[in-house]
């Protein structure tokens, strides 16, 4: 495993809402994603890729059974892919941040963001934007990425800077 602290250096769009909450019903609440084209292929790509357990919990199932989330435990580690860029890396962003930090997690580079309750990790350097939200519960947050880097590595083409 590498994990590797460095700044992350990128371009163009728009902040990501919360990506879950805790729900009462069949699973926890997720703001699907809405990719298209080939964004949308290579998600559904992933989706079907990804690991059984991440950081020692079972996936579940989103409250929804959103096709481009997948989620993880209780309280549930989420992972949506074909989320916009992050206007933390977006240069006419008014939170753009060309220091932000970053980890690399197996070759596969993560924007980090702290946010209430957890970590939010979203790829650098892919052509489509995954998102991971990993509750406290779980530090270090970082842990997890490790079980996602190989399903990103393989299905989510990569996008140098």
């Amino acid at each position: 495993m590498t994990i590797a602290t460095r700044r992350a250096l990128s371009a163009a769009s728009a902040l990501v809402a919360l990506a879950a909450c805790t729900s009462g019903g069949d699973g926890p609440e997720v703001v699907e994603p809405s990719p298209t084209g080939e964004a949308a292929a290579a998600c559904r790509e992933l989706a079907d890729g990804l690991p059984d357990r991440v950081n020692g919990e079972e996936r579940g199932s989103a409250a929804d059974g959103t096709e481009f989330a997948a989620v993880w435990g209780d309280p549930a580690i989420v992972l949506r892919c074909g989320v916009p860029r992050p206007a933390l890396i977006t240069p006419d962003s008014e939170t753009y941040d060309p220091f932000a930090e970053a980890v690399v997690v197996n070759g596969v580079s993560w924007l980090l963001e702290e946010e209430p309750g957890g970590k939010r990790f979203t790829t650098t350097e892919r052509t489509v934007f995954v998102e991971v939200t990993v509750p406290d519960d779980y530090a270090p947050e970082v842990n997890p990425l490790v079980d996602l880097a190989a399903a990103v590595e393989e299905h989510i083409p990569a996008d140098p800077l």
